[in-house]
């Protein structure tokens, strides 16, 4: 990757849409590494849309650009780019329209992911630097930084570990092999606070948001016994009873999880139509434990993928038929 790296003279680094804790880390990993190491590098970090607030204290974040805000200066640095870095996705359409704009630019392209990929890549990356079996694209980042003995900096560690955190369920998760509580002890050598930020990503609740998730729970679980399976849905209406922001959500598929005899979880959450789209977006979250795959239910169905226990998909039309297809299908790819 250096060779490639310190040749650019503009850099742009991108992640995926509504990025979490692994896309910002990753992204601005990269970001402070590329600025210590290529000096002579103009950098610029690039997200599709708003981030959640709650990670507004992370370094670096505060030079980040918004697509959705700034489309005109994100197309200038795209488009007069010599190098892109992408971390945490695969696939173009991750990034919505950022991602034609990029592929439209013949500059190298370095992939940084821990995603399974599809049966057809096009040869798109210059260098693929992907890893399934990795609990996140920060613990690939960070072997790549260590491989290039490059000092790994409090501002760098910083960023891995709340990937690291984030991605790997505070260090519960399978993908929680020993290499990634190595990883977790040299980010503590690096001088990191993990209280902090654990703090800083866990416990930044407004009261419209812990509002929300009672609401969620309460009103709007359903529990499928027979299939071990919950079903959260909030519809645009019901976000905005509670002046929704980016990142509200967060977690809130896990929690049924909690309950002993739910397996398998589902949040779907309403989009409102955006020009152009006659119809509303609905997200879809995917998770599950132990040896029980969502991932196939997610990309057969839904459009989307991701890991066995984690995944996500989208559908464009109304919640309702978004739950209709849910229960038509669930049967056939649950245990």
């Amino acid at each position: 990757m250096k060779e490639i790296v310190e040749k650019a003279k503009k850099i742009v680094i991108l992640t995926h849409m509504a990025p979490d804790g692994d896309a910002m880390g990753s992204a601005l990993a990269m970001y402070h590494y590329v600025m210590d190491r290529f000096s002579q590098s103009s950098v610029h970090v690039i997200v599709p849309n708003a981030f959640a607030a709650f990670f507004n204290w992370m370094p670096g974040a505060d030079a980040i650009k918004v697509y959705e805000k700034e489309p005109d200066a994100c197309n200038v640095l795209i488009a007069e780019a010599d190098l892109f870095i992408c971390t945490d996705f695969n696939d173009p359409k991750r990034i919505s329209t950022a991602g034609e704009k990029m592929m439209a630019n013949p500059a190298p392209k370095i992939l940084i992911d821990h995603h399974l990929k599809g049966t057809e890549d096009n040869g798109r990356w210059t260098k693929d630097y992907s890893d399934p079996a990795a609990s996140s694209a920060c613990e690939i980042v960070y072997r790549l930084i260590n491989n290039d003995q490059s000092p790994i900096t409090n501002p760098i560690a910083t960023c891995l570990y709340t990937g690291l955190m984030t991605d790997t369920g505070n260090f519960a998760y399978s993908s929680s092999r020993p290499e990634v509580f190595e990883m977790a002890a040299a980010l503590l050598r690096a001088g990191i606070d993990k209280e902090y930020i654990f703090h800083s990503v866990f416990d930044q609740f407004s009261i419209d948001r812990m509002r929300l998730t009672g609401f969620a729970l309460y009103r709007k679980m359903r529990i499928y016994p027979e299939h071990h399976l919950a079903l959260i849905t909030l519809s645009a209406d019901e976000l905005d009873q509670f002046h929704y922001q980016p990142g509200d959500c967060e977690g809130l598929v896990n929690m049924p999880l909690q309950i002993g005899e739910v397996f398998y979880s589902v949040l779907m959450r309403e989009e409102r139509p955006k020009p152009g789209t006659p119809k509303p977006r609905i997200r879809i979250s995917f998770r599950s434990q132990g040896d029980r795959p969502v991932n196939i239910w997610a990309n057969e169905v839904f459009h989307g993928g991701g890991h066995m226990n984690a995944s996500g998909g989208e559908l464009f039309g109304q919640l309702a038929q978004a739950v209709r297809l849910f229960e038509q299908t669930y049967k056939k790819y649950l245990k």
